[in-house]
């Protein structure tokens, strides 16, 4: 029975990531390589798959923040914004994209929604053509709860770009890994 929803949930979020645009995530991995500074935003489960993706970007010598935490500095002209919305529509995510456009940061948005208000405000997509929580009908089918399958297909994404832009930088990551543990 395991197996069985464990062989689903790969189909899925294979045919998930085989319906990638390859180009927005290129250009999503040059937009990351041409910014200064690297802020991460989402909310919830968004939001901590955008942790894993900072804390990725760290151990490769990004200088990157999380939006929220204690010690996150201003965003300022130069520096990226990446929002995780799966909806686009998150109101809190789309003020803090207002708000890094008001002082010339660029915006990029990982999202199932291209027609979002968020998309509208934000320089580039990386667009994941997965189902969310509101099982809008573009949506595809899933076996799975809530946002699951477009979390575990941004965690996945994220990741794929991280080892795109930090091939051949095993020592860099393996030098900046925690040694507090």
């Amino acid at each position: 029975m395991i197996r069985s929803i464990i062989a689903t949930i790969c189909d899925e979020v294979r045919t998930v990531l085989s319906n990638i645009d390859e180009n927005e995530a290129l250009v999503f991995a040059e937009r990351l390589n041409q910014a200064k500074r690297v802020f991460v935003c989402g909310e919830g489960r968004s939001g901590l798959m955008g942790k894993a993706f900072a804390m990725r970007l760290m151990h490769g010598g990004y200088q990157v923040f999380v939006v929220g935490e204690t010690i996150t500095p201003s965003i300022r002209q130069g520096d990226l914004l990446i929002l995780i919305s799966g909806s686009g529509a998150t109101e809190s995510i789309y003020r803090f994209a207002v708000k890094a456009k008001e002082v010339g940061a660029e915006i990029g948005l990982v999202t199932t929604n291209r027609d979002s208000k968020i998309a509208e405000v934000s320089d580039f997509l990386l667009t994941i053509p997965a189902a969310t929580k509101y099982r809008l009908p573009h949506e595809p089918e899933t076996i799975q709860p809530l946002g699951n399958q477009f979390d575990q297909s941004v965690h996945l994404l994220l990741d794929a770009i991280t080892i795109h832009v930090l091939r051949d930088n095993n020592e860099t990551l393996r030098q900046r890994h925690a040694n507090l543990e």
